[in-house]
């Protein structure tokens, strides 16, 4: 089973991919957040073969929604109509700060890090059970 992990930001989309086997997840790419997101990631999840998207849950450190987290609940709702696959949200809590962490990262990949990340949270939780 195939996932898609998501960074979701109000300028930037970081993406990631699972293996084939849905243990882990790789940053994949970073793309701008425009109108054409949601045809955009339809045609990536169509390439890509992917079953189920994963995307980051932003939290305010109280635990509180904050405007990203509805933009991204309301995106997710939209995809998974649109690409007929479940979407999930998993917390997103330090991932960016975690990704900016790995020496070797310049700025443009810590988004799509920060997705991988993300997924595999996601993964690690869910187990083996879901595949």
């Amino acid at each position: 089973m195939r996932y898609l992990g998501v960074d979701y930001g109000s300028k930037r989309i970081g993406l990631a991919l699972s293996d084939e086997a849905g243990t882990m997840g790789f940053p994949h790419s970073i793309i701008p957040n425009t109108p054409r997101l949601i045809d955009e990631l339809c045609a990536l999840i169509a390439k890509e073969n992917v079953n189920a998207v994963v995307i980051g849950e932003s939290r305010t450190l109280a635990g509180g929604e904050n405007p990203i987290a509805r933009d991204a609940r309301a995106q997710g709702e939209l995809l998974a109509l649109r690409a007929g696959v479940p979407v999930f949200f998993e917390s997103e809590v330090f991932t960016s700060a975690e990704a900016r962490r790995v020496p070797q990262l310049r700025d443009a990949r810590v988004d799509a890090s920060a997705a991988a990340l993300i997924l595999t949270s996601y993964l690690s939780r869910i187990g083996t059970s879901a595949h």
